[in-house]
C-alpha cells in the first residue's frame, strides 16, 4: 500500500473515475513524521527533490536526506527557542532550504508563514505585526535581509533570524548551524487540528488576510496531485511557483510526496519559457503545472518537443481557449485546467479520466460537496451563472478548508454565512455537468498568476499629492491575463499628461512589490459612484473594455 492510501478512502464509478474521496486523518497526524519519515524508513533512497539553478548548480535529495536534514534544522530552531505554536516568516524563494525548513517546522509544531521575496518593507511590517512572528528565515539575495531588519525596526519587536548559504550581519547561518546539529529527533506531540501554515492572501478591501490551515491540510492535496496534476509514483512533477504562494503547497510538496512523486525545483529569477522546456527535458519531468501566462509564452515561442512529459495542468487565472487549443495541438497533451483558492485545495478540475474541453474547469472535486447557488441561496439552473459555495461534511469538518483568518473572526464568519463557504467566484455548468469559470463577484485582480487586492495599490497611489481619488482595476492583457490599471481623479492644480502618468506609475511602483505594479493610468473627471458614495468598479471595468471612440 502506498503512503497516501493509508490516509484516504477512494470510491470509483463504473467507468473507473473517482466518485468520492474521504480523508482519514489521525488525531496526531504530522506530515513530517507520518509521510516524510515514513517514506524514508521504507525507501530511504527514493528521490524526493531535484533542485537546480541557472548557474548550473544541482542537488538531488532522497527522502532520507530530507528526514536527516529536517531533523538537523528542527534541532537548530528548537535550541534557539522556537516551540510549538510560534509563528515564523519564511522568505526563501525556490532555495532547497525551503523544503528542509518547512518539514523541520512541521515536526516542531511551529506555524509556517511563507512569503514572497518581492514584499516591500511595509508588507513585511504588516505581516510581522499581524502574526506576531517569533522568527524569520530568509534568502540572502535581493536585499531581503535589509528589508527584514528595517521592518523589525519599525515594529519595535524582536525575532530569531536566519539566512541560508551566505553569512549576513545580524542573521544566523542556517546551513552552518545544521552542520553540527543532531540528525535524529524524537517525535514531538501535535494535534491534527493545530495551525500548521498561514498564507497571506489579498482581499478586495483592507490588508491581505492570513489564511490558516491545520495539520490535516496536506492530506487534502492527495486529490490535487493524484487526480488533477496526475503526479505519479516514481515520477517527477514540476510546478512553476515561488514558495511564497499557496500554489507551492499545491504543486511543490504535499500531494506529490504523498503519492511518491519527486518534486522538480528550478531556482530562477528571470522567466524564460525555453529554459523551462530545457529543464523538463533535461531531468525527464513527467507532469507540469503553470499559470496560463506561462503557456501563453510557450505557444508564442513555438513549443519544442517534450518527450517525457505526460500531463500538463494550469490554474491561477482564466485560460484562453486559443492557448488551450494551440498547446494541445502542438504537444498532444490536453491542457487540464483547475480551480481553487488559498482557502481551499482544488475545487474544480479536469480530473483523471475526463477529456478537457476548450479551457473548461471540468467537474466538482469528489472531496467536497460543492454547489452553484444564486444570491438568495437557492440552487442555480443549468447554464446559469452563480456563486461557487462549499458545504461542510456531515461531521462539520472538511480537511483542506481553511480554519480561520488570522485575527479577523468577523471576516471568517462572513464568508461562512448560512453554514456554507462562499468563494466569491462565479461559474456555470453545462448540460453535461462541465463547469466554466465566469469571474469574481468581488474586485480581486488576477495578473500573471498573482492575486492582487486593489486596496493594496490604491493605498500607495493616494499618497501622491496629485491624486484626489483613485480606483484600481484589472483589465484584459494578452500576456498577463489581466493588467493593473489605475483610474485617477486629479486634485486641483494638476492636469492630465503623459509625464504625470509616468510620474504616478514610478511613484507607486517603487513602493510596491513587482507583481502589484501599475501598468497603465487613466485620468477621469469624475468617478462613477453609488448613491452611498462608493466607486463603481464595474463601470470602470466596462469603460476599459469598451473605451469611447
Amino acid at each position: 500500500m502506498s503512503i497516501e492510501q493509508r490516509f484516504c478512502t477512494e470510491t470509483f464509478d463504473e467507468t473507473g473515475r473517482l466518485a468520492r474521496f474521504r480523508v482519514n486523518c489521525p488525531e496526531n497526524f504530522n506530515f513530517g513524521y507520518d509521510v516524510v519519515d515514513a517514506i524514508a524508513e521504507e525507501e530511504p533512497d527514493k528521490r524526493a527533490l531535484v533542485w537546480c539553478n541557472p548557474e548550473g548548480e544541482e542537488r538531488i535529495f532522497s527522502f532520507d536526506d530530507i528526514r536527516r536534514m529536517s531533523n538537523q534544522a528542527a534541532n537548530v530552531f528548537r535550541s534557539a527557542g522556537l516551540k510549538r505554536g510560534d509563528r515564523v516568516l519564511v522568505l526563501l524563494k525556490r532555495h532547497y532550504e525551503y523544503w528542509i525548513s518547512t518539514i523541520a517546522m512541521h515536526k516542531l509544531g511551529v506555524v509556517l508563514i511563507p512569503a514572497t521575496h518581492m514584499l516591500t518593507v511595509d508588507d513585511l511590517v504588516y505581516r510581522m505585526r499581524c502574526a506576531e512572528v517569533k522568527g524569520v528565515v530568509c534568502t540572502p539575495l535581493d536585499g531581503v535581509p535589509g528589508k527584514v531588519l528595517r521592518a523589525l525596526e519599525q515594529t519595535g519587536g524582536e525575532a530569531l533570524m536566519w539566512t541560508v548559504q551566505q553569512d549576513v550581519p545580524g542573521f544566523r547561518n542556517l546551513n552552518r548551524e545544521m552542520t553540527g546539529a543532531p540528525e535524529t529527533l524524537e517525535r514531538l506531540p501535535n494535534r491534527a487540528s493545530d495551525p500548521m501554515v498561514v498564507y497571506f492572501t489579498s482581499g478586495t478591501t483592507g490588508h491581505p488576510k492570513g489564511v490558516m490551515h491545520d495539520f490535516a491540510y496536506p492530506l487534502a492535496h492527495i486529490v490535487t496531485a493524484k487526480y488533477w496534476q496526475q503526479a505519479e509514483d516514481g515520477g517527477l512533477h514540476f510546478t512553476v511557483a515561488e514558495t511564497g504562494w499557496a500554489k507551492a503547497s499545491w504543486g511543490k510538496l504535499y500531494g506529490q510526496w504523498l503519492v511518491g512523486c519527486a518534486v522538480m525545483v528550478y531556482d530562477f529569477d528571470n522567466f524564460d519559457p525555453r529554459q523551462l522546456v530545457n529543464i523538463i527535458n533535461r531531468y525527464g519531468v513527467t507532469s507540469f503545472c503553470a499559470p496560463p501566462t506561462v503557456y501563453r509564452y510557450l505557444v508564442r515561442k513555438d513549443i519544442p518537443d517534450m518527450p517525457t512529459l505526460r500531463h500538463a495542468t494550469t490554474a491561477g487565472e482564466v485560460l484562453a481557449p486559443e492557448v488551450f487549443r494551440q498547446f494541445t495541438e502542438r504537444t498532444g497533451i490536453p491542457l487540464a485546467e483547475g480551480y481553487g483558492q488559498t482557502e481551499t485545495t482544488v475545487l474544480m478540475a479536469n480530473f483523471r479520466g475526463s477529456a478537457p474541453v476548450d479551457a473548461a474547469l471540468g467537474s466538482f472535486s469528489p472531496q467536497y460537496d460543492i454547489q452553484l447557488r444564486r444570491r438568495d441561496g437557492s440552487p442555480a439552473s443549468t447554464g446559469e451563472i452563480a456563486e461557487v459555495v462549499v458545504v461542510p461534511g456531515e461531521d462539520g469538518q472538511q480537511p483542506g478548508l481553511f480554519t480561520g483568518y488570522l485575527g479577523d473572526e468577523e471576516q471568517y464568519r462572513n464568508v461562512w454565512r448560512g453554514g456554507v463557504y462562499h468563494t466569491g467566484d462565479a461559474a456555470w455548468m453545462d448540460e453535461n455537468g462541465c463547469c466554466w469559470f465566469h469571474g469574481r463577484f468581488d474586485d480581486i485582480i488576477k495578473t500573471g498568476g498573482f492575486r492582487v487586492g486593489p486596496f493594496e495599490v490604491e493605498n500607495v497611489l493616494m499618497e501622491h499629492p496629485a491624486v484626489l481619488e483613485c480606483s484600481v482595476i484589472g483589465v484584459p492583457d494578452p500576456l498577463r491575463g489581466q493588467a493593473i490599471k489605475a483610474v485617477v481623479h486629479l486634485n486641483q492644480g494638476y492636469a492630465p499628461s503623459k509625464q504625470l502618468e509616468k510620474e504616478l506609475k514610478d511613484f507607486s511602483n517603487t513602493r510596491l512589490a513587482e507583481y502589484k505594479w501599475i501598468r497603465s493610468v487613466e485620468f477621469i473627471e469624475e468617478m462613477p459612484k453609488t448613491i452611498s458614495g462608493k466607486i463603481r468598479k464595474l463601470d470602470l471595468r466596462q469603460r476599459s473594455a469598451f473605451p469611447a471612440e
